[in-house]
């Protein structure tokens, strides 16, 4: 699979950072959104969460719309459910990350929003000590930062100028299929993970 690999590509949520999309979905529901996962899923979503996930519209636009669905719950209780779908990211891919950094260049490409992303680093500081996941990729691409989004093939080609890498030298590695497609599009090497799945399978040789 890395024969001629010199670059790694890695999705963060699912791959990296365990999720499980149905938590959020739950926790919305408790608060009184029944409908949730039909706006909402890891598939699909509709153009609000889509707006939120490219940048269009700021934290603040996005907790003030939930709120008018939910208008007695507070700033910080749509921020735990919308979080409630993170779970963690084990310390055995954060080594494994320091091993591969030796012998390839690491980029990350996510499909985020300013919220998970706060969260994400909350955590890492707390847990290891580290002030963010970017100190493990030569580059960081997120959604909300760039505009774009998987599974868009001119993301991919856009990442790829941007990084002056090419597809062909290039291993992705994501958790949805769709996503998947699109970089096969582009040109990348990919391997389709299933969600929350040790990376570790992928790289026996890697000293841990």
């Amino acid at each position: 699979m890395l024969k001629g690999i010199k670059n790694i590509l890695f999705d963060l949520g699912g791959v990296l950072f365990h999720i499980d999309y149905q938590r959020t979905i739950n926790a919305f529901k408790k608060l009184g959104i029944a409908d949730f996962e039909k706006r909402f899923t890891q598939h699909q979503q509709n153009d609000f969460f889509s707006a939120f996930e490219t940048g269009k519209i700021s934290q603040n636009v996005f907790i003030n719309t939930l709120q008018k669905c939910l208008p007695a719950c507070s700033d910080q209780v749509i921020v735990n459910a919308w979080n409630a779908m993170l779970i963690g990211l084990p310390e055995q891919h954060l080594k494994i990350l320091e091993e591969l950094c030796k012998n390839y260049r690491l980029f990350l490409l996510s499909n985020i929003n300013e919220i998970h992303i706060q969260y994400i680093n909350a955590f890492l500081k707390n847990r290891y000590n580290i002030s963010s996941i970017n100190q493990f990729f030569e580059k960081a691409y997120y959604s909300h930062e760039i505009g774009m989004r998987k599974p868009h093939k001119s993301t991919f080609e856009w990442m790829l100028k941007d990084s002056n890498i090419l597809a062909e030298e290039t291993l992705f590695i994501e958790d949805t299929a769709q996503h998947i497609e699109g970089a096969k599009q582009a040109g990348l090497k990919t391997h389709h993970l299933d969600s929350n799945t040790a990376i570790i399978s992928l790289f026996p040789d890697t000293a841990l």
